[in-house]
């Protein structure tokens, strides 16, 4: 388990057969940026059962207000409007969620 409680757990749907496209410019596109600005991934994952054709990928936050701050340092990165043209038309959809983490010991004590 990440030591830090937010996760922003990110979903992009890739166009039909364009999966190794899209990584291929994330890895050189964004990859320096994101690692740069929001730190270390918890993992990237892509789908193999249920919607398929979608790249998941995972980061970690002390708080919201460290979430903000990062993705704004992401979303101001002089080289980021590169990667949004170079990905542009590989996307289909993007799907952002931001989940916390729950103390599951404190909850299997308590009836439910």
């Amino acid at each position: 388990m990440s030591p830090k409680p937010l996760i922003d757990h990110r979903i992009y749907t890739i166009r039909l057969r364009k999966m190794p496209e899209f990584i291929d410019v994330f890895n050189r596109l964004a990859m320096p940026i994101l690692l740069n600005t929001l730190g270390h991934p918890l993992g990237f994952y892509v789908s193999q059962v249920g919607p398929l054709n979608q790249f998941v990928h995972l980061w970690a936050y002390e708080s919201l207000a460290d979430y903000e701050q990062r993705s704004l340092a992401r979303d101001r990165h002089p080289d980021f409007p590169a990667y949004l043209a170079a990905s542009e038309h590989l996307i289909v959809a993007q799907e952002t969620r931001l989940i916390r983490a729950i103390d599951m010991p404190a909850l299997m004590g308590r009836a439910m």
